[in-house]
């Protein structure tokens, strides 16, 4: 279980460490899409709400994956204590 949290704690530290540099690229990803379109390509917009969609779903699955983690170990502790 200690490998468990030292992985969890790397993972929030690498992501309260890039979170600075995912924000900074909404207006890029704006004028690709802008200059994209007025070049009558629009296929790239798709791949931007897929990215979205990602970005909307990841938290929801990591909340869930460390709330089945809580459950199946409470389950068992209190197995053991009876």
């Amino acid at each position: 279980m200690n490998k468990l949290k030292k992985f969890l704690f790397g993972l929030f530290l690498f992501l309260v460490g890039t979170l600075q540099e995912s924000m900074a690229q909404c207006a890029m990803c704006r004028a690709t899409i802008e200059n994209n379109v007025s070049n009558g390509d629009t296929t790239v917009g798709a791949g931007l709400n897929l990215g979205i969609l990602y970005l909307f779903v990841a938290p929801y699955i990591l909340l869930s994956v460390l709330a089945y983690i809580w459950y199946k170990n409470a389950k068992r502790k209190k197995k053991l204590s009876f």
